[in-house]
């Protein structure tokens, strides 16, 4: 099958697991999916590109003694339970490996036709000489609001017209349609995209020629998911991903979805509603469901559910959804081995995940214990 499901890489900001389960959703039902897949772990994919971290470095009070990528691991670090890390570690969008990729697929991909190097007009901030994009607009690196225009060489992909960005094959699921609105957002961009940036941290496009250029962090985080399958031997890597973040990243990385044979491909999940931790706490007491269950229910069974549910669970789902995995849970004793996990298996590399709602499948899935893989599986606040 050589299916490998990866997190779409998570930026990188100011808080912890704990804080904000909802983060890991996508890092957790990859986790749930490579175990059913006997895949073993993958490492954990970080986005660390922002513009928002370049601000955080520039004015920390220890920004001399302290590289911004140590203080990129530091606040990854940070994310998981004291002491705990991944099972499989993890990559972010500058590591080596990836760099070295993203310069070898651009070289190739200028070569071939497909991106060029050309003039394009822009602005540049005139206080502190961010490039503010193609129209007039107040910088995000200073928050000034007097632009001056320029032409420099840039990266671009220019697409010809009518070229998707985004078709149904993209989309990693069992005949499930992907949602017609997230392809039409996908699809309203310009047909020349500037595929470099100005950042202070990043995958330095000087190799090209383009000092003071870094590779859109867009296009960067679908290089690490093919890196990431590349350490592990997997020609087909699924990215897990919101809707909303697939509309706001796949014009940029859909000429990075495929190398040397490897196509990555989406599996869309949707919102968990973890800040409502009084109703769970209630329903979980009512239901007198124990902690174990209530770890897997929170940190496994919600972030597989919502790869089914792919527009959001609501508060309003979580009983139903409680006393269905309740159900679920019970049935394991029951479950002969002979009913064994091939025919799962095959469900969850072909993208069928309408298994998680089946009472007959789903028991032959649930671990025997909750895996916290680096984090601590409650919300904080839920113990």
């Amino acid at each position: 099958m050589n299916v490998l499901y990866l997190n779409g890489p998570v930026q990188n900001g100011v808080f912890t697991i704990a804080e904000r389960p909802g983060k890991a959703a996508g890092i957790r039902a990859a986790d749930a999916l490579n175990t059913i897949l006997e895949a073993g772990p993958a490492p954990h994919l970080w986005n660390t590109v922002t513009l928002a971290g370049d601000l955080r470095h520039r004015d920390a009070p220890d920004r001399g003694t302290v590289a911004r990528q140590e203080r990129e691991e530091r606040a990854i670090t940070a994310k998981y339970a004291p002491g705990a890390t991944p099972a499989g570690g993890v990559l972010t969008d500058t590591a080596s490996a990836v760099a070295a990729l993203a310069l070898e697929m651009t070289e190739r991909l200028l070569q071939d036709g497909v991106l060029a190097v050309t003039p394009v007009a822009v602005h540049l901030c005139t206080r502190c000489g961010h490039m503010t994009g193609t129209v007039v607009r107040a910088c995000r690196a200073c928050g000034h609001q007097g632009s001056r225009p320029h032409t420099r060489r840039l990266l671009v992909w220019d697409r010809s017209p009518g070229t998707p960005v985004l078709t149904r094959d993209d989309v990693h699921a069992h005949r499930a349609k992907p949602p017609g609105h997230l392809l039409t957002i996908a699809q309203n961009v310009p047909e020349q995209l500037i595929l470099s940036r100005t950042r202070d941290h990043g995958i330095s496009l000087a190799p090209l020629g383009l000092d003071g250029l870094v590779l859109d962090p867009r296009a960067s985080v679908h290089i690490t998911v093919l890196a990431a399958a590349a350490r592990l031997g997997a020609e087909r890597p699924v990215m897990t991903v919101t809707d909303n973040a697939a509309a706001n990243v796949a014009a940029y990385g859909a000429p990075f979805r495929r190398h040397n044979g490897t196509r990555l491909r989406y599996a869309l999940h949707g919102r968990i509603p973890y800040d409502d931790i009084t109703t769970l706490q209630r329903l979980c007491e009512v239901h007198r469901i124990s902690l174990a269950q209530r770890e897997l229910f929170l940190a496994w069974f919600l972030p597989l559910c919502s790869l089914h549910i792919r527009a959001g669970i609501t508060a309003a789902q979580l009983p139903g959804l409680l006393k269905f995995w309740r159900r679920a849970h019970l049935a394991r004793l029951n479950t002969p081995e002979s009913d064994g996990p091939t025919e799962l298996r095959h469900r969850v590399a072909a993208g069928d995940m309408r298994w998680v709602m089946d009472i007959r499948a789903l028991p032959r899935a649930i671990p025997d214990h909750p895996a916290t893989n680096g984090f601590t599986n409650e919300p904080e606040g839920a113990s």
